[in-house]
């Protein structure tokens, strides 16, 4: 499963979704849907404003998380 980190790196280096938002060019309304993830995907080109505006890598947003086969 795919576990999304944005928020908790966001907290990290005190940014806030207004702030990000301005800091990677984007709107605040698509770091929202990252957040709550009610998006179906995120672009390429998304992750890469978000790592550069964070500093950060993918890792840092998103994360592969194995499922427990035995739930």
């Amino acid at each position: 499963m795919i576990v999304i980190k944005l928020k908790e790196t966001m907290k990290a280096q005190g940014y806030n979704i207004g702030t990000l938002a301005e800091a990677a060019g984007m709107h605040r309304n698509g770091i929202s849907k990252i957040l709550r993830g009610v998006n179906s995907g995120i672009e390429y080109e998304t992750l890469e404003r978000l790592c550069k505006a964070l500093s950060c890598k993918v890792g840092d947003i998103i994360e592969y998380v194995e499922e427990d086969s035995a739930e």
